[in-house]
C-alpha cells in the first residue's frame, strides 16, 4: 500500500512530510487536494495523521516577504525589520553551534535540520538571503542539507 500525502508541495508543512518520506526512501502518491480542511495529511493504510495548524515563528516572514508579493499585496518593512533583527538572532545562536558541528543536531543529519529545509527554500530566493550567506557555517550548513537527493526532489516540486 502507497503512503499517500494530502497536500500542495508549495505548502512548508507538505514539503516537510515529502523530505521525511523521500529521506526514509518511501514511495508516496501526492493527492493535490486538502481534503479535511487542514493544513496537511498523510495517510498510511488506516492510519491518518494531520499537521497541527501552529503558526512557525518565522511565517510572519515568509508572509511579508513571499506570500504577500504573490498577491500584490505591499509587504510591511516594518514587520519585516523586526523579523530579520529576530532571525539574525536565531543564526547567530546557529553559527556558534555550527561551528562546532556539521549539523545543528550534532555530527549527523536530523530532523532539528530537515525542518529548515522549506522554508529557507524560499528565503533563499529572497533579496534577503544575506542574513544566511553571510554567516559561512550557517551557509555551508544550508548548502550540505539543500544539496541532499532528497532535498533536490522536493524543492524541485516546489516551484510555482
Amino acid at each position: 500500500m502507497v503512503i499517500k500525502v494530502h497536500g500542495i508541495p508549495l505548502s512548508t508543512c507538505t514539503a516537510r512530510v515529502l523530505l521525511c518520506l523521500c529521506e526514509k526512501g518511501l514511495q508516496y502518491e501526492l493527492v493535490p487536494v486538502d481534503p479535511f480542511g487542514q493544513i496537511a495529511a498523510l495517510e498510511d493504510g488506516d492510519v491518518k495523521i494531520f499537521v497541527s495548524p501552529i503558526q512557525s515563528s518565522n511565517q510572519a516572514l515568509i508572509r511579508q516577504m513571499i506570500v504577500n508579493p504573490i498577491y500584490g499585496i505591499a509587504p510591511d518593512e516594518k514587520i519585516i525589520e523586526i523579523e530579520l533583527h529576530n532571525l539574525a538572532k536565531v543564526l547567530d545562536v546557529y553559527k556558534e553551534r555550527l561551528s562546532e558541528y556539521k549539523y545543528l543536531g550534532g555530527d549527523f543529519y536530523s530532523m532539528a535540520d530537515l525542518h529548515h529545509i522549506p522554508d529557507l527554500v524560499y528565503f533563499m530566493r529572497s533579496s534577503k538571503s544575506s542574513i544566511v550567506t553571510s554567516r559561512p557555517c550557517v551557509n555551508a550548513w544550508w548548502n550540505d542539507i539543500s544539496s541532499r537527493p532528497a532535498s533536490v526532489k522536493v524543492v524541485e516540486l516546489m516551484t510555482l
